[in-house]
């Protein structure tokens, strides 16, 4: 919902207040094979701390330590099977079954340390969610591993045990006193939000939007489940959107060039109490998983683009992101933009592909039905400004 408050003056401003969870202890979660290189590992969540570190930034946020999630509030989106298997997979008696057990998953490992990274990562998710739901936070970053979104209620998947965000997304709708009735979930990982979207798949108080590589299911985790035509059902239907890169390579220009022609004028109109991004930074420049070119500006301006909405509720949760230093400039520049610490300053002349401007519309024809601010034809001078298409 949009804020009709008019900004205070630049003498009054106070500085917004921002949450950030970090703890060591979701570094005791890695691969067990210590000669194996596996890009989900400790250093990515140091690599980010010790970066807003030395711009000063923890100073100016209030900072917590992770704490662990109740199996109650797991158990809102996944199975007691489930929830039985990460509590128990680090216990000393699966220490010779632990390794055959992951096998059986869609690319997962389990260590001595994974039940309680887990159970923290999800705990903090919830915990900060709920503060800036109280306002006793505008907004808030959750620097969390292992990642979420594609965990399933049944089964992890994906370097994904818990759904951190799908927890603390029905924590908050279910706790009917915080006054939550509509959340938008923003999963701008470069691989489709799978999990997310299966949980909330009929549920109409939940906006779920990704934008992914998919290459028509080719792409990880290799689907139909991240196609544009999956728009939700029954009660949910059109609270599902999917907008599905053909290629590789989309960058600043693309990406925004969704946010202004879908995903901005479905948020106006749904008008969201809280707004949950899950935060992958797999399509950064760089990434060696995700082949696509988004710069920290380009974060910046989308996110940005979101604090119009819902007073600038917004909780950032950490997904993926395989280069470090695109990792965390990317973090870096995303936590400056919850402050509001400066002008964000960059230059994107690009033009978003051809195919980009294609997965556009599709999108917004399959969608016009449940949003009609999206039945206009967006207007030849603006599609025929494009990208030429990247050789490979």
């Amino acid at each position: 919902m949009e804020s009709n408050s008019k900004p205070d003056s630049p003498r009054r401003r106070r500085e917004r207040r921002v949450g950030l969870v970090y703890d060591e202890r979701m570094c005791q979660h890695f691969i067990p094979d210590a000669d194996e290189y596996h890009p989900e590992n400790p250093n990515r969540i140091l690599a980010i701390w010790n970066k807003l570190q030395s711009a000063g930034i923890p100073q100016r946020c209030a900072v917590f330590s992770a704490k662990e999630a109740e199996d109650k509030y797991i158990a809102a989106v996944h199975t007691k099977n489930h929830i039985d298997l990460i509590k128990s997979i680090s216990s000393k008696r699966f220490d010779s079954q632990r390794e055959g057990i992951a096998a059986k998953f869609n690319s997962i490992y389990f260590n001595e340390g994974s039940s309680e990274a887990a159970c923290l990562a999800a705990g903090s998710v919830l915990e900060v969610t709920e503060k800036v739901a109280k306002g006793e936070l505008d907004s808030a970053f959750a620097i969390v591993r292992p990642p979420g979104h594609h965990a399933e209620e049944g089964e992890p998947m994906g370097f994904c045990l818990y759904n951190n965000v799908a927890v603390a997304t029905s924590f908050l709708l279910n706790e009917k006193e915080l006054g939550v009735n509509k959340i938008l979930i923003v999963d701008w990982d470069v691989h489709h939000g799978n999990g997310t979207q299966k949980m909330f798949w009929k549920d109409p108080r939940v906006l779920f939007f990704s934008v992914h590589r998919h290459e028509f299911g080719t792409f990880y985790p290799a689907t139909n489940d991240g196609s544009y035509i999956m728009i939700g059902e029954g009660p949910g239907a059109g609270y599902n959107i999917n907008v599905p890169w053909e290629n590789g390579h989309c960058g600043d220009a693309d990406y925004v060039a969704v946010w202004d022609h879908i995903l901005i004028p479905v948020a106006k109109e749904f008008g969201p109490d809280l707004i949950i991004v899950s935060a992958g930074f797999d399509a950064a420049v760089g990434d060696p998983l995700g082949g696509c070119r988004v710069t920290p500006y380009g974060y910046s301006i989308m996110l940005k683009k979101l604090m119009s909405f819902a007073q600038g509720k917004i909780v950032m949760v950490l997904e993926g992101g395989y280069n470090l230093n695109s990792l965390e400039n990317s973090v870096l520049a995303c936590v400056e933009v919850l402050l509001e610490d400066k002008p964000i300053t960059g230059l994107s002349a690009a033009y978003p592909f051809e195919s980009t401007w294609r997965a556009i519309q599709m999108v917004r024809k399959e969608l016009s039905t449940y949003w009609p601010i999206l039945k206009d034809e967006l207007p030849k001078k603006l599609t025929s400004r494009k990208a030429p298409p990247v050789l490979v």
